[in-house]
């Protein structure tokens, strides 16, 4: 069985809840990824997506660098286990209609996992 831990990504990205929604897509630019976590007095209390910026931003012709990420943003954060099967994070992602989920340790987020991770090749026995 395939676990959420074995294919999440550690390296967090995040950033204020006052940053631009540029800044955010900059930052995913930079460092290959879909999403930013959101994060107020040390907090993590948001996520923020491509297809955030995209259609609320993009898609409604508002100044990228005026829109604050707060203000577009994901809230609460939808979390897994990260011992639970990639099958049910899969599940998790379908039933919230989110592409990214935090992986949660203890109550504490130590990663994320997008659709994207579960499309690594994978052998059907690991499912």
């Amino acid at each position: 069985m395939v676990t959420a831990k074995q294919l999440m990504k550690q390296d967090l990205a995040k950033m204020s809840h006052m940053a631009s929604a540029l800044d955010a897509a900059r930052i995913m630019k930079e460092r290959r990824i879909g999403s930013v976590f959101v994060e107020q007095n040390a907090r993590i209390v948001g996520i923020v997506t491509e297809t955030d910026i995209v259609r609320e931003v993009v898609g409604a012709s508002l100044p990228s660098d005026l829109i604050r990420v707060r203000d577009i943003m994901s809230s609460p954060v939808v979390g897994i286990d990260e011992r639970r099967p990639i099958t049910e994070a899969a599940d998790l992602m379908e039933r919230s209609g989110t592409r990214h989920l935090a992986v949660l340790k203890s109550g504490d987020i130590v990663g994320v996992l997008s659709v994207r991770d579960l499309l690594h090749p994978v052998s059907i026995d690991e499912f």
